[in-house]
C-alpha cells in the first residue's frame, strides 16, 4: 500500500494587491500568520528553572550545617536570583513586544499568556530563593 501525501495547507488570501504601473503584473503582499514570542518562551524556561533552583537553596537551607548550610544556599541563591530577574526581565520585554502594534507586512506575536506565566514564575523563584537563604541563615545561627 502506497502511504498518502501529506494534505496541502490551505492557500492564504491574498492581504492586498498593488498593481505595478505600467504593467500588467501586480505585487501581492500576503497574510503573514502571527508567530509566538520566543522571549515569551524563555521567560517561561528561565521562570521554571528559577523556581527548581530555588527549590534546592529550600532543601540546603533544611538540611542545615551538615550539607554546607548557609554557604551552598548562598551560592544556589545567586543562580536562582539571577534567572528569576531574567524570567522577569524577558517577560516584560516579550509582553512589551505583543502588545506593539505591527504593520500589515511585519510579523505579529503571540504568547501573551506565556508572557505572564514567565513573569510569574520569575518572581516566585526569586521570592524562595531569598526565602530559602533566610530559612538557611537561621538554621546555621541556631
Amino acid at each position: 500500500m502506497a502511504v498518502p501525501p501529506p494534505p496541502r495547507e490551505a492557500p492564504r488570501p491574498p492581504k492586498r494587491v498593488d498593481a505595478v504601473p505600467g504593467t500588467p503584473f501586480g505585487v501581492v503582499h500576503l497574510d503573514v500568520p502571527p508567530v509566538t514570542s520566543g522571549l515569551a518562551i524563555g521567560s517561561l524556561v528561565t521562570g521554571i528553572a528559577s523556581i527548581l533552583v530555588s527549590l534546592l537553596v529550600l532543601c540546603f537551607g533544611v538540611a542545615g550545617p551538615n550539607y554546607g548550610g548557609a554557604w551552598a544556599a548562598g551560592a544556589f541563591t545567586v543562580l536562582g536570583a539571577i534567572a528569576g530577574t531574567a524570567a522577569v526581565v524577558a517577560g516584560l520585554l516579550a509582553r512589551r513586544q505583543i502588545r506593539r502594534p505591527a504593520p500589515p507586512p511585519a510579523v505579529r506575536f503571540t504568547g501573551r499568556g506565556l508572557a505572564v506565566a514567565g513573569l510569574s514564575c520569575g518572581g516566585v523563584g526569586l521570592l524562595v530563593s531569598l526565602g530559602g537563604l533566610a530559612l538557611a541563615l537561621v538554621v546555621q545561627i541556631t
